[in-house]
């Protein structure tokens, strides 16, 4: 059963995640590479997984066992839906090893960097 939680979180399968999650699945289940069902569904681009699982009290900022969030994940893969979806929730961008910040820079998604929404702050004069 924990098999195919995960492939329907990984596969945007949305209605059939739910009924599982909705009979008693913890939402925040991990696989053995300590990927949460937010993280498969955020990586796979499934913005309406993303939003159920979130619904239903995922944790956002969960990273992996190398430690990635879903947040970096979706940046990484070019997913705005999901990005917007897990902002929306309050996701952290500087989580993680890359962070969803470093990962944007990198690949010069200037487009997910303004979702991300993370003012520049500026640089406070040394005092003598």
């Amino acid at each position: 059963m924990a098999h195919r939680v995960f492939e329907h979180a990984r596969n945007g399968r949305v209605r059939e995640l739910s009924g599982y999650l909705d009979l008693g699945v913890p939402v925040n289940s991990t696989d053995s590479d300590g990927n949460s069902l937010v993280m498969l569904a955020a990586y796979h681009g499934h913005p309406r997984t993303v939003l159920a699982l979130l619904e239903r009290g995922a944790d956002p900022d969960r990273a992996n066992s190398r430690g990635q969030t879903p947040l970096a994940g979706a940046v990484f893969k070019g997913e705005r839906e999901v990005v917007a979806a897990l902002v929306a929730a309050d996701a952290d961008p500087y989580l993680g090893s890359p962070n969803a910040l470093e990962s944007a820079r990198f690949f010069g998604r200037e487009d997910l960097l303004e979702l991300l929404e993370v003012p520049e702050v500026p640089e406070v004069p040394e005092v003598d």
